[in-house]
């Protein structure tokens, strides 16, 4: 293994791959997002590979980076582990399904979809100046449980099928659903995230679809821009967060238009 990371063919590629996993793994912590980054960054320095083999590549070193900023969170944000435990269970079993679904259902079938729901989502958001502001801190009540089973079943789904923004629709759903502010709710997000990749990598690597040589290198990466973006996100609170949440939110309905409409 140590000699697969160090061979001389390697380093070109590290050095375009390893500043995006950074970068991805700073945005991806603070509001989700990281994929938009990182995923067309490995199919421009790989074009030879097959799209799982970059697919699975990309969700181990995320994977490490959603693990790092869910220590940090978890030691300064209060999370409703009682939630957000089955919610992470259902989204496993969930994202497990989604990639099964794969093989029979096309993709490209659920994208006008997502870019209606992305669209609605963004502008209640926008329309909202409040939406998220304040964390409510209510109690969370049995039917909260129900609720939170329900958005990780779907949204695990979501990530295993076809998976761009999941970040995104974790965080406003736990915003609008549990009263959380963008703060708490980007962190709880991260939970629910880590077991949909965590999923997708029970397929990926038995088959061998990661390539160790290039995704420890952008893991380690990708744990320090973690690392970077979870503690601007802390310092920040949700009014930072909230704003990325914008930005990322009209960042990902673009390139999702453009790959519907004209590409």
């Amino acid at each position: 293994m140590l000699d697969a990371l160090l061979h001389y063919e390697l380093l070109p590629q590290l050095a375009i791959l390893i500043p995006l996993a950074f970068t991805a793994g700073l945005v991806d912590a603070a509001v989700g997002g990281g994929g938009l980054i990182l995923v067309p960054g490995l199919f421009a320095t790989l074009p030879r590979e097959l799209p799982a083999m970059l697919m699975g590549t990309n969700k181990f070193a995320a994977m490490m980076g959603t693990a790092s900023a869910t220590w940090r969170y978890t030691r300064r944000v209060k999370l409703d582990w009682h939630i957000l435990l089955p919610s992470a269970a259902a989204a496993f079993a969930g994202a497990y399904l989604g990639a099964r679904a794969i093989h029979w259902l096309p993709a490209d079938l659920i994208r006008p979809l997502v870019i209606v729901l992305l669209a609605a989502m963004l502008a209640y958001t926008w329309f909202k100046p409040e939406f998220g502001t304040v964390d409510a801190g209510r109690p969370l009540t049995r039917r909260d449980l129900y609720t939170g089973l329900a958005i990780g079943a779907a949204i695990g789904f979501y990530d295993g099928f076809f998976g761009p923004g999941t970040g995104s629709f974790l965080i406003f759903l736990f915003v609008r659903c549990f009263h959380f502010d963008f703060l708490r709710a980007s962190a709880s997000a991260k939970i629910v995230n880590l077991a949909t990749n965590a999923a997708s990598l029970v397929f990926f690597i038995p088959a061998g679809m990661v390539l160790f040589a290039l995704a420890i290198p952008m893991a380690i990466a990708n744990i320090a821009g973690a690392q970077v973006g979870s503690r601007l996100a802390l310092a920040g609170g949700s009014a930072r967060v909230r704003q990325l949440f914008l930005v990322l939110a009209c960042v990902l309905l673009a390139k999702l238009c453009w790959d519907t409409f004209l590409k």
